[in-house]
């Protein structure tokens, strides 16, 4: 997998406005794993690119007039099928983490990357899912070396307000596939 001008290649680009530049430049060193249905528990439609463009409709759903405010947004989500989908580019702040601390540092989106899994807390996850993850998770450590050792879920940096990617995620599955091609 290949990154050009912080896009992956190959990815579907739906580009969102709620993103801004990183402080000084600062270069991500952490990946931050989150999950998402929209609504919550219902998967393929088009609401999670709307709500990261800003265009989700409140009166499409009751859960939507409940977050239709946001401005938020991921770098990635990767659908229950596999499929790429690529809001900001990496090197740019993407708002996904919200009041946060990693290591005693406070404000993650300033130098992590979010990605998105398509999913719940509980249902388990696709095997095109792991397999997309470890994929860009490879390419980001060739371009971004420390996120190697700094990967994380948004319940780890929010504990108090956040639970995903939950008990449903596979860790170790995950770091093993990483691993596997990076060694």
């Amino acid at each position: 997998m290949l990154l050009e001008q912080g896009w992956l290649v190959g990815a579907r680009r739906v580009p969102s406005s709620h993103y801004d530049c990183r402080p000084d430049d600062e270069t991500p060193t952490l990946l931050v794993v989150h999950n998402i249905s929209l609504p919550p528990g219902e998967f393929g439609g088009p609401w999670i690119d709307a709500l990261f463009t800003g265009t989700i409709d409140p009166q499409a759903h009751p859960f939507f007039a409940e977050i239709a405010h946001l401005r938020v947004s991921a770098h990635c989500l990767i659908r229950r099928d596999g499929e790429i989908v690529q809001y900001v580019p990496f090197d740019k702040r993407a708002w996904h983490a919200g009041v946060s601390q990693y290591q005693g540092r406070e404000r993650c989106n300033d130098f992590s990357i979010g990605i998105e899994l398509e999913g719940t807390d509980t249902l388990v996850y696709t095997d095109a899912q792991y397999q997309q993850l470890a994929a860009v998770t490879r390419a980001l450590i060739d371009r971004y070396p420390d996120i190697a050792n700094n990967m994380t879920g948004h319940c780890d940096i929010a504990p108090d307000r956040k639970t995903d990617p939950g008990p449903a995620f596979d860790w170790a599955r995950f770091r093993a596939l990483v691993s596997k091609e990076t060694t």
